[in-house]
């Protein structure tokens, strides 16, 4: 047993590195990721963040957690689309050859999610410290926010493991991102859900994207996060189980 974890650990570790190699090589992806939410961070901070009352002294304080998931929600199609290549190509085939984990190949893109987005939200936060964004967040409520966000991005990730290893073409494999960029929208992420119409309302205060940025957002302002902190949890819990079970089951079919 201990021997079979040893092999899957070492084989998931130089599959990160292949994964990661290839994302590195081509900083075109989180360049794209990153960017475009700093460009709506800019947007809506310095055009449109004067016309919207949110009750907090500094617009960008609010806006941040949800710029950041928006962020995750981007990268989504990225590992769709490089599982889908490496499905077109055979390359889980030739891995399947050689005496390597099964699932080492799968877990490798998955984690090069993981790390890639880390290091574009790190620079979204840092951009955000620039334009005035303030935290009494301590060690442990930052941690906190890694976390969660570490969590959410595995629970699209996984989303997207499906999609791209069941897609017929390239934009099948890609349009996982459209639908999932709609939820930061229509939540709190943007502006508090008290100002939406009754049925837009009910709809942003009962989806998981308004758990996670009301969760973040207490922790980087060092406040109690009460219930919110276990909706989060149940929701990205929930989805990224079943995302992953089905995801392992569309692998092994395919594979």
């Amino acid at each position: 047993m201990e021997t079979t974890r040893t092999y899957f650990l070492t084989d998931t570790a130089i599959m990160l590195g292949r994964s990661l190699r290839h994302v590195f090589r081509s900083m075109d992806t989180i360049i794209t990721v990153t960017l475009m939410p700093i460009a709506m961070m800019l947007l809506f901070v310095y055009v449109l963040g004067g016309a919207i009352q949110t009750g907090a002294d500094n617009y960008v304080n609010y806006l941040l957690p949800g710029i950041l998931l928006i962020a995750i929600a981007n990268s989504i199609g990225y590992t769709s689309y490089r599982l889908f290549l490496d499905m077109q190509k055979g390359i889980f085939e030739r891995f399947h050859s050689m005496p390597i984990a099964r699932s080492a190949a799968l877990w490798g893109h998955v984690l090069t999610s993981l790390v890639s987005n880390m290091i574009s939200l790190f620079i979204i936060v840092l951009v955000a410290l620039v334009m005035g964004f303030r935290s009494s967040a301590g060690v442990l409520e930052w941690l906190g926010v890694a976390g969660m966000l570490a969590l959410f991005t595995l629970t699209l990730t996984w989303i997207a493991a499906i999609a791209g290893l069941s897609a017929k073409s390239v934009d099948g494999a890609a349009a996982i991102a459209y639908p999932i960029h709609f939820l930061p929208l229509i939540s709190s992420a943007f502006v508090p859900t008290a100002t939406m119409p009754s049925a837009v309302r009910i709809f942003a205060e009962n989806q998981p994207v308004t758990s996670v940025v009301e969760t973040i957002r207490a922790l980087l302002s060092n406040q109690p996060v009460g219930s919110e902190l276990w909706l989060a949890l149940g929701w990205c819990g929930g989805i990224v189980l079943l995302a992953y079970l089905f995801a392992m089951r569309v692998y092994r079919r395919a594979n």
